[in-house]
């Protein structure tokens, strides 16, 4: 079941808000010795997160289908950097970061019990019964905090992001489970930023006649620009138009290209950021190849948080700064957010 994205909580209606977890969502299946681990796409999991395993089969129900998360909590917050390392194809890598980085799981829906089918209950009806298989409920399995209360959810809203949480995911109170229907909703956190623009990728489909993405940049106290992400997501007019906007900035872009190294020495990388064209183990085959432009232009876009030097997920234009200076655009401009400790969502298990 998957969740539509609004600007605010819900205030009419009756709704049962939780936090929404940064990690991979997954489907729990468990028929008795068995279990199995499944991504929202349907991939195995098992082999990513051993530790998992025996935790889930020694405390869920001989028989059940439960629906979580999967997060790496460490150092007040929640890791999403480390929870991409565990998908590595080597298993005794993964073993290592097993006891490393160990994962949790953090379950919030219960779809099937010994030989009942959930589905159709009211969600109120299934989180009751969840919170009576998971009172006891020991790390690294966890039940999210769930309330009623609006004024509760906004409170987490605001002190659970620095601890990487995504926002708050509002539930109808009596809505069934309908696998693949947005009927949840979602309130995310979202800024704005001032990026330079250093490159830009093609559009996949347009046969280098349209622009995928902006390739964007900020400046760290050392005076280096890092690659902070990336703004996508245009309509194809758009696209078409962005090709001749960002022309007069190809002219010699790679002379004095901040990022020159990275397009001369495609394989390697950057201490602690991924290159702009660089392939890694999530890129899948797919090209990431960029073209330079000189730092010139400055472009004001949204973003939701920040993972480590980088934006956690793409952010979205909003418009061009003209009247903005490149070296104005620093890390000192973004929000900080305190973290709030995890041991506030883990409280006794739960």
């Amino acid at each position: 079941m998957l969740a539509k994205r609004v600007d605010a909580l819900p205030i009419e209606g009756d709704w049962i808000f939780e936090p929404k977890w940064d990690g991979f969502r997954a489907l729990v299946f468990r028929d008795e010795s068995e279990i199995e681990i499944q991504s929202r796409d349907e991939k195995p999991l098992n082999r990513y997160f051993p530790e998992l395993v025996e935790s889930l089969r020694a405390q869920l129900p001989g028989r059940c289908v439960l629906d979580g998360e999967i997060v790496i909590a460490r150092n007040g917050g929640l890791d999403f950097d480390a929870l991409q390392l565990r998908l590595h194809p080597a298993a005794s890598r993964v073993k290592l970061l097993s006891r490393q980085t160990p994962a949790s799981m953090v379950i919030f829906d219960l779809l099937s019990v010994k030989e009942r089918d959930l589905r159709d209950e009211p969600f109120e009806n299934r989180r009751r019964e969840l919170e009576a298989l998971f009172a006891s409920a020991r790390a690294p399995i966890h039940l999210t905090p769930a309330t009623r209360e609006s004024a509760i959810a906004s409170d987490w809203f605001r002190r659970f992001e620095g601890a990487g949480l995504d926002g708050v995911i509002a539930k109808p109170a009596s809505g069934t489970y309908e696998p693949n229907k947005r009927v949840m909703l979602k309130v995310k956190h979202e800024r704005d930023c001032d990026c330079v623009v250093a490159g830009f990728r093609w559009y996949k489909k347009g046969e280098r006649t349209a622009l995928g993405s902006l390739l964007l940049g900020l400046f760290d106290d050392s005076g280096a620009l890092q690659h902070v992400g990336v703004c996508a997501s245009f309509s194809n007019e758009k696209r078409r138009e962005l090709v001749d906007f960002v022309a007069p900035y190809r002219r010699d872009a790679l002379a004095h290209h901040p990022w020159r190294h990275w397009a001369e020495h495609l394989s390697v990388e950057g201490a602690g950021q991924r290159m702009p064209g660089g392939q890694s183990r999530w890129s899948q085959g797919k090209d990431l190849s960029w073209e330079p432009l000189r730092p010139e232009l400055v472009v004001e876009v949204a973003y939701e948080h920040m993972q480590g030097n980088r934006f956690r997920h793409m952010a979205h234009f909003r418009r061009w700064r003209l009247d903005k200076k490149p070296s104005d655009c620093t890390y000192t401009q973004l929000e900080v957010v305190p973290p709030e400790e995890l041991a506030t969502i883990f409280a006794s298990g739960r």
